[in-house]
């Protein structure tokens, strides 16, 4: 099992907030940390490729990454790298030729100007699972793939256009990357994992972002649903104010998933490990006796695992909600 918190970009640079993280997990349940290696500013270590160094970005690099992946192995920590796949402003810029388009054949931004790749591009799919594999032999023990999905199609936006598509889904192209994914990297002895929306452990078919529990679930070692309460419509599994009860909303969730995977044929222990919320949006804040309520769904829906998201790596509001040691508390399927 695996119990880990998010390290951002910036966190990952500073040894100060790095030892108080390790510190955390020291005296806690924690047992892993999701660091932050290529994210929407591009990598954030010191490649050894000249290629992948292009796609570098100016955000700044990890100095000392064999020193922190060195210090987790002492401490006992598992290493797990973040890497954002097609919200890559960064590689959009460097390789104008890989992005998504407008039907007049220019490049297509979201609502902040961001310009997307196209999950289409075999050239992409080569770039970001080379990264990967370097990360691999670096050390990390897991590869978590971010924004696996492609951008909102917002009625607002002009419409997305996807040289390459030939016809094939979505859903379908995403489920070939990380089939790819998983398929070049578990022979080097990591895990491929996935981050998706909550919602899509709920909703039959595929979201318009391209994401499907049945196209993504059977291709990764690991799915993370993003199953913060706050971002759940109010309403949702008849609750008015869903980040006023994180139980029954991450319940309902993450007993979805788990069914949706039995049908599947996955009956993998600690299959489902969701992302968990260590921030406030609307009220009440966030705290220890939320945190508790969450890994509490999580543990009673059969799984023993969790990560928690605090976009600016602070933990402290909710520290005390986490226990001394690790201890198995999924109930029985």
């Amino acid at each position: 099992m695996i119990r880990a918190l998010y390290v951002n970009r910036w966190a990952t640079h500073s040894w100060k907030k790095l030892h108080q993280l390790i510190a955390m997990a020291d005296s806690t349940e924690v047992n892993g940390l999701v660091l932050d290696m290529k994210d929407e500013f591009g990598l954030n270590y010191k490649t050894t490729n000249r290629t992948f160094a292009a796609n570098a970005g100016n955000a700044g690099a990890v100095p000392n990454l064999e020193q922190i992946l060195d210090t987790l192995k002492a401490h006992h920590i598992v290493p797990i790298a973040r890497m954002v796949a097609f919200k890559d402003s960064v590689t959009a810029r460097v390789h104008p030729e890989w992005t998504i388009r407008k039907a007049d054949g220019s490049i297509w931004r979201d609502k902040k100007g961001i310009a997307w790749v196209n999950p289409y591009h075999q050239e992409l799919w080569d770039y970001n699972i080379g990264v990967a594999e370097e990360l691999a032999r670096r050390g990390f023990a897991e590869i978590q793939f971010d924004y696996i999905r492609f951008p909102e199609p917002y009625p607002s936006l002009p419409p997305q256009v996807f040289p390459g598509s030939n016809g094939v889904s979505k859903q379908r192209v995403l489920a070939g990357f990380l089939e790819n994914a998983k398929t070049r990297l578990n022979p080097l002895g990591v895990r491929v994992t996935a981050d998706i929306f909550g919602l899509v452990t709920q909703v039959n078919g595929a979201l318009e972002v391209g994401q499907e529990w049945e196209q993504i679930s059977p291709h990764v070692n690991v799915v993370l649903p993003m199953v913060y309460p706050s971002l759940y419509p109010h309403g949702q599994d008849g609750i008015a104010n869903p980040n006023a009860e994180p139980y029954p909303i991450i319940k309902a969730a993450i007993t979805r998933a788990r069914e949706r995977d039995a049908k599947l044929g996955i009956t993998t222990a600690e299959h489902v490990r969701p992302w968990l919320q260590a921030f406030n949006l609307g009220k009440p804040a966030y705290g220890p006796g939320q945190l508790e309520d969450e890994k509490r769904a999580v543990y009673d829906a059969g799984y023993d695992g969790w990560v928690l998201w605090n976009p600016g790596s602070n933990y402290n509001a909710v520290a005390a909600g986490l226990e001394k040691t690790l201890v198995s508390r999924k109930k029985p399927r």
